[in-house]
């Protein structure tokens, strides 16, 4: 039952993370390639920080391995972002990539170890 709720809660701090970190990095997109007013930058570095909070949350020893896990993660949380904020579909090559780094992802953090 702990390994389902830290599954739970990790998918949900991730989750969390990637949505900060997507719209931290989109805020200075759309300043500096969309043209929009240097006054999104501020909301962006407050979603960055918010994000860097979020992955020290994250119940591992090791900061690199929370960081690698999360590449999965951020990996599908960009495509639906594509697909729901700037309405581009992703192809199939995206959903084939797309599940094959949840996959190294739930590897690389769920995987049985030694203490």
């Amino acid at each position: 039952m702990y390994a389902i709720r830290m599954s739970a809660s990790v998918i949900v701090i991730y989750a969390a993370a990637a949505l900060a970190e997507i719209a931290g990095c989109f805020a200075f997109w759309a300043w500096l390639r969309n043209g929009q007013s240097a006054w999104w930058v501020l909301p962006g570095i407050a979603s960055l920080v918010a994000f860097a909070w979020l992955l020290t949350l994250v119940p591992t020893a090791a900061a690199g391995r929370a960081f690698a896990a999360y590449g999965g993660v951020y990996i599908v949380a960009s495509l639906a972002w594509m697909w729901t904020v700037e309405k581009t579909r992703p192809d199939n090559w995206d959903a084939v990539g797309a599940v094959l780094s949840i996959a190294g992802a739930a590897v690389i953090l769920f995987a049985p170890r030694s203490a």
